[in-house]
């Protein structure tokens, strides 16, 4: 038994390391979580930022320097560049896992870092490069996206979810249908489909913002293909925020954010920033990547 007392302490010493961490954030959840009986269908926020800056704790130089960009309701934004160049890192803010060093984001005219984080997060859905599918059916894992505090969702919210993201056939064709095992970490799954049951737990609390970081980096160009197709279905009706490196998935964009060390180098749409006569950023990797 001692391998095994060893390794359950150990197990149980990182659980309450977790429970003890101190948020960095600033929370205001000082009231409970509000039972919602269900979600308003209000229009999406306008996003601002307004000199934005972030340094990570363990970073000596800025990830972010002095960010200006406003995202209007409903538009579908692209964030590309080099690694490093802090795409990531405005997803990370505003799902709030960390506060500006400097500047302010405000959704509509308040300032997100004044609202309980329950509250904010609320709005918002976020699928990252490789997401985290339980041991369980397809339903199970679907039904993880509902909001917390609201009555488990029906067979036929998980099923309009899964239609949103152009899954549900897929799904209906397996001899269990929703209720086929994923096995442990979605093993039983293609990464593609992985992506697209993650984008339909995103969908099923119908968020105003839905953010994907990455989505598509680990895929195949089949797969890619297939989630891309999801995330424009998905898109309709609210604010989508994609970070890729992969240009691809972003030519369709309402507009293309350029960003390299912390900074916005340019933007505009793809035949924009295509027909520039220097040549940008975008350009060169557009041409590197076979977008011409």
């Amino acid at each position: 038994m001692s391998p095994e007392l060893t390794r359950a302490k150990v197990a149980a010493q990182s659980v309450f390391n977790l429970l003890d961490t101190k948020p960095t954030i600033i929370t205001n959840d000082n009231q409970p979580t509000p039972t919602l009986k269900h979600v308003p269908a209000e229009p999406p926020a306008t996003i601002t930022f307004t000199n934005v800056s972030l340094t990570y704790p363990s970073q000596p130089t800025p990830s972010l320097q002095n960010l200006n960009l406003t995202i209007s309701p409903g538009e579908f934004i692209g964030i590309v560049g080099p690694s490093g160049a802090g795409k990531s890192t405005i997803v990370s803010l505003l799902s709030r896992f960390y506060d500006p060093t400097s500047g302010t984001i405000t959704s509509n005219t308040t300032n997100i870092a004044t609202l309980p984080v329950h509250t904010h997060r609320s709005q918002i859905s976020l699928v990252p490069q490789t997401p985290d599918l339980f041991d369980g059916t397809i339903a199970f894992n679907i039904s993880l996206g509902a909001h917390p505090g609201t009555t488990a969702p029906t067979q036929a919210q998980i099923e309009a979810a899964a239609q949103k993201c152009n899954i549900h056939d897929f799904i209906t064709s397996l001899p269990s249908g929703y209720e086929t095992e994923c096995g442990a970490n979605g093993s039983q799954l293609s990464g593609g489909q992985k992506q697209r049951i993650a984008i339909a737990r995103a969908l099923l609390r119908d968020p105003k913002i839905l953010l994907l970081d990455e989505a598509t980096a680990s895929l195949d160009a089949r797969s890619e293909r297939e989630v891309l197709d999801a995330v424009a279905e998905a898109g309709k009706g609210r604010t989508v925020v994609m970070v890729t490196h992969r240009l691809c998935g972003v030519v369709g964009a309402d507009r293309i954010v350029v960003m390299d060390g912390g900074k916005v180098v340019e933007m505009g749409t793809h035949a924009e920033l295509m027909s520039r006569r220097e040549g940008g950023l975008y350009a060169v990797m557009a041409r590197s990547q076979g977008l011409v």
